[in-house]
């Protein structure tokens, strides 16, 4: 938990409990006072926090991955993306990682795209989505080795603008990914200005930004 979570405006944590130790996230009950005095329970879903990649080639082409997802039943159209569960491992190094794991990718240029709080009103999960340029294939690595949806998850390349159109006809529903596509879209419509550099900091997950020098 961090101190902006201990107080922020008035509101403050005043006791924690775990309710739930699970292998991906954890549940917790805090009870917290409102800047009025009254004190009310929150039930927290404790993510480790995530990357996605929005990897471009040189058409213009997105690289998306379509992946089973056990709580909606069927498969979606995703960014490559992965947990923050490697102890020590930078948000950028996880990003590549993922990038490489899932798509068989490396990427020679990297700028931070957007940072998301996915469902604050339940989870403190936070997600960074990288911009990925320059791509060329990666060198075969024998130590991964897909396991169960991933196992079955397909690779597929399909332009920007029209993965972009396909957020606003509901075919496109993974949050992260939507707003990647979208970001990248408005991005690079601006020619790419603006964007932060790959290891600029992160709030919600300070740890995971290498300190500068």
């Amino acid at each position: 938990m961090t101190d902006a979570q201990q107080d922020a405006g008035g509101f403050e944590v005043v006791s924690s409990e775990r309710r739930f130790d699970g292998a991906v996230f954890d549940v917790r009950t805090d009870e917290v006072r409102m800047p009025d005095g009254s004190v009310a329970k929150r039930d927290v879903i404790d993510h480790p926090g995530a990357v996605g990649i929005v990897a471009l080639d040189a058409e213009n082409n997105v690289v998306l991955v379509r992946q089973y997802r056990h709580l909606v039943g069927h498969e979606l159209l995703e960014l490559p993306a992965g947990l923050l569960d490697v102890d020590g491992e930078s948000a950028l190094l996880a990003a590549q990682r993922e990038l490489a794991e899932e798509t068989a990718l490396v990427a020679e240029h990297w700028s931070v795209l957007v940072d998301l709080h996915t469902s604050p009103g339940m989870s403190d999960e936070a997600i960074r989505i990288f911009l990925a340029r320059g791509l060329s294939d990666a060198a075969v690595d024998d130590r991964f080795s897909p396991e169960g949806e991933e196992a079955s998850m397909t690779v597929e390349r399909r332009p920007l603008d029209e993965v972009a159109a396909l957020a606003l006809t509901g075919e496109l529903t993974n949050g992260p990914a939507v707003a990647g596509v979208l970001a990248a879209r408005l991005a690079g419509a601006a020619g790419w200005a603006g964007l932060r550099p790959a290891d600029a900091p992160w709030q919600a997950r300070p740890d995971r930004v290498p300190a500068a020098g």
